[in-house]
This record gives structure tokens, sequence and C-alpha cells, in this order.
């Protein structure tokens, strides 16, 4: 064997051991992130709407941003984290909104509202809705109760009215994915 490979051999141990450890961070940040990867439900149909969503840890909350598109042109949709990490039976099998401490449905950042509200997507004359919010309710830290990790992000098809309880009255779920580790 050649003795440069095996004199380097101990770096790339080392370099893989914290790559290994890095796992749970978002890429260039040193701080813990997850992805979601909506696709259609069949709750409508025809149904386009895809998109990617990233959940980057901040000292004080979580940075959800990212991109949804295959929305009718000039729309507005209800979009929430809900409890359950199960896109099945069209999204239903999701559950409620992520409510850990007991809030009422309401709008983003609205005292009182759920953990689980977001900003409604606004979709542009493309079909295109493209966000980032800085989410103080929720986290990405294991065994937090407002840890959002394993749950699932929902567009719905509708608009959300803030108001009707429990859930805004914003339609069937059009577009649903599990927020995963990164």
């Amino acid at each position: 064997m050649n003795p440069l490979r095996i004199a380097a051999l101990p770096l790339v141990l080392a370099c893989a051991g914290l790559l290994s450890a890095c796992g749970g961070m978002s890429m260039g940040s040193g701080r813990p992130g997850a992805t979601a990867s909506l696709v259609p439900t069949q709750a409508m149909t025809p149904n386009a709407t895809v998109g990617n969503v990233t959940f980057t840890a901040l000292e004080h909350g979580v940075r959800v941003a990212g991109e949804v598109r295959g929305l009718p042109p000039n729309t507005e949709h209800g979009f929430h984290i809900h409890e359950k990490g199960d896109c099945g039976d069209n999204g239903n099998a999701s559950g409620g909104h992520f409510n850990p401490s007991g809030g009422t449905h309401g709008k983003y950042g609205g005292a009182g509202s759920h953990a689980g509200e977001l900003p409604s997507l606004v979709a542009d004359a493309g079909g295109v809705a493209r966000f980032s919010v800085d989410d103080h309710a929720i986290s990405l830290t294991a065994g937090a109760p407002n840890n959002v990790i394993g749950r699932a992000l929902v567009v719905h098809r509708d608009r959300d009215d803030f108001t009707t309880q429990p859930a805004g009255n914003s339609g069937p779920r059009i577009a649903c994915a599990v927020i995963t580790k990164s």
C-alpha cells in the first residue's frame, strides 16, 4: 500500500467523523435544520401543487423558507404545520393544526394562536408562492414540546379566514409533506 495513503488515513477518518456528527445541521449555518418536500394530494384534480421548504434553527425560533408551485394564479392558501407526520388519506391523516400550548386558531403571530400557524401562501400570476418567515413559536430541538420535526406541513385549497375554529375553514389539503431532519 502507498505510504502517503496510509499517512492520510487518520485525517480522512477524522473528517468523516466530523461530517457525521454534523448530520443534523443545516449546511453552512452550523444550526439544526429540516426540510419538507410538498407533494400533491388527490383532494382535487388536476393538482400540480409541489414545493420545497427549509427549516433552519435560529437563536430563538426557526426560519421557514421556500417555494410552492402549481397553485392557481393570484390565489391565497392556508398553510399550516399539522400535528401528525402522516400525509395519508389526502393529507387528512396529519390530524389538526400543531397546537402544543392549546391556543385558538388565528392569524400567524397573533396572541394565543396555534404554534402550527404560518402566514398564508399568496401565489403570483405564475402560480408560485415564495416565502421566508422567522417563527418564534416552533423549534427543531428533539424533546421540546414545540418541535416540528416529524410533523406534517400542509397547503390548503382555500384562504384561511383566521376566525373559524379550529382550522380557519381553509378547505381540503392539496399538498402535504412530512418535516424531516436534514
